[in-house]
């Protein structure tokens, strides 16, 4: 495992950083448990105002720490700006809710006395991050941690080491104790290590099924907690609109977010019979304009996929699907580790990429007789991440909402996600929750506290 900035843009090695030695991750764990004992006793306010500064240094470190993001994974540089914003917006958000994250919850006694659930840190934590999003997932993990008295080692996805960096330097000069925050290039041989040591007392996952399933499978081995936040298929039901034009511009925007690779990206497009032709129209020809260049460019929509290995990946998952009947209705042929925005359509149960996970700008899309039939096709899936709903019909909303197997339901509209919205899904896309209130009970010990 090589921690090296790529530019995926131009093929070039910006940096390498060496790997940690066995020894620097076992002065990792040290630090991470002598940090813990000091901080879960620090005040919950002074918890928060760290906190609170940290958001600060996001904001005051915009540019470098998007510039890095730019150059790791080929973000353009807007969304890179965006996702910084985002990212201290969250953490702020978790300085604010410290008092009512970390507060006693009262039970209602059915006998005399008294007793509450208070909520107590457990320890050191791991966390392994992807490269899609690499200050935002950073954030929605370690922010609502951190606040309940947590401390964090941090191992990156490979292909982020500046990025990992600045972050570590981020929550360094906020204030946090010698500890309190530890980036490690670690090796996945050593985040195995770092999982069974008993000072650890949980690890996160965002990340492909393959890696949740091994690193949960280690958890399990040990005892320890796990929160998994894995892939997505996300469904977009369009069952009526009363403006085609601005659904079907919502429907291109929530598929090339982030040049697709976003696993809460709408991939499947599930249309009503009456307003399917019109809408298929729409779309591709939405979708055949979006453009494709520099991530330095303001007006890029696609930047590079994240690496010239991720673009080989999904040019075989289309070329495969074309082998076995789908039609290319756009898009569909890459130019290094550029992919055009891609329509695919004709697929059937029988294709492997009717049940796959495209991460990059292709988006397949399904004609549904009914609303029964679009809940039925929407659910045919292993994953069940996010979904978005588009109706005129409040009572249809509610329905499909209810009926679709899913962790999230966006009903006319996308791109909507916000620091108090829990984020999370069911099935293979993972089991646990991030962002909103429920972030900070993952890892906590909600004691019972009886008084008679």
């Amino acid at each position: 495992m090589t921690y090296s900035v790529v530019n995926p843009a131009t093929g070039e090695t910006l940096a390498d950083y060496p790997e940690a030695t066995d020894a620097q991750i076992q002065d990792a764990l040290a630090a991470a448990h002598e940090g813990f004992l000091a901080w879960r006793s620090t005040p919950v306010a002074e918890r928060a105002a760290v906190v609170r500064r940290a958001a600060e240094l996001h904001r005051e470190r915009r540019d470098e720490l998007a510039h890095a993001i730019v150059r790791e994974m080929g973000k353009p540089l807007v969304a890179a700006l965006g996702e910084v914003d985002f990212a201290a917006d969250i953490v702020e958000y978790y300085a604010d809710q410290a008092a009512v994250v970390t507060a006693d919850q009262p039970i209602d006694l059915l006998g005399e006395g008294s007793a509450v659930v208070r909520r107590s840190p457990l320890g050191v934590l791991l966390g392994i991050m992807p490269w899609n999003f690499p200050a935002y997932q950073v954030a929605r993990f370690a922010a609502p941690n951190l606040v309940v008295g947590n401390t964090i080692i941090l191992k990156h996805a490979p292909q982020c080491p500046e990025s990992s960096a600045l972050l570590e330097g981020i929550y360094r000069d906020a204030g946090l104790p010698e500890g309190g925050y530890v980036n490690v290039y670690a090796t996945n041989d050593q985040a195995a290590t770092i999982i069974a040591d008993p000072r650890v007392q949980g690890v996160s996952v965002t990340g492909s099924e393959r890696a949740g399933s091994a690193v949960a499978s280690l958890a399990g081995q040990h005892l320890k907690k796990v929160a998994l936040e894995l892939g997505g298929s996300d469904p977009f039901v369009l069952l009526s609109t009363d403006d085609l034009e601005t659904a079907t511009q919502n429907a291109v925007d929530a598929r090339l977010d982030n040049t697709g690779q976003s696993c809460n990206a709408a991939k499947r497009f599930i249309v009503a019979d009456e307003v399917y032709s019109e809408f298929l129209e729409l779309f591709v020809a939405k979708m055949g304009a979006a453009t494709v260049g520099d991530p330095m460019d303001e007006n890029t929509v696609l930047g590079p996929l994240s690496s010239l290995a991720a673009a080989e990946r999904l040019q075989e998952q289309v070329d495969r699907a074309v082998a076995q009947g789908a039609q290319v209705l756009v898009g569909g042929t890459r130019d290094g580790a550029f992919f055009p925005a891609t329509v695919l359509a004709g697929v059937t149960p029988e294709m492997d990429v009717y049940r796959e996970e495209l991460f990059g700008p292709v988006a397949t899309v399904y004609r549904a007789a009914d609303e029964d039939d679009a809940v039925r096709i929407a659910n045919d899936t292993p994953f069940g991440l996010g979904s978005y709903v588009y109706t005129t019909d409040p009572a249809q909303a509610s329905r499909v909402a209810d009926a679709l197997d899913a962790g999230m339901v966006y009903v006319n509209c996308v791109l909507a996600d916000s620091p108090e919205l829990p984020f999370g899904g069911v099935k293979r896309s993972g089991t646990s929750r991030e962002l909103g209130l429920l972030a900070a009970d993952e890892f906590v010990n909600k004691k019972l506290i009886r008084v008679a």
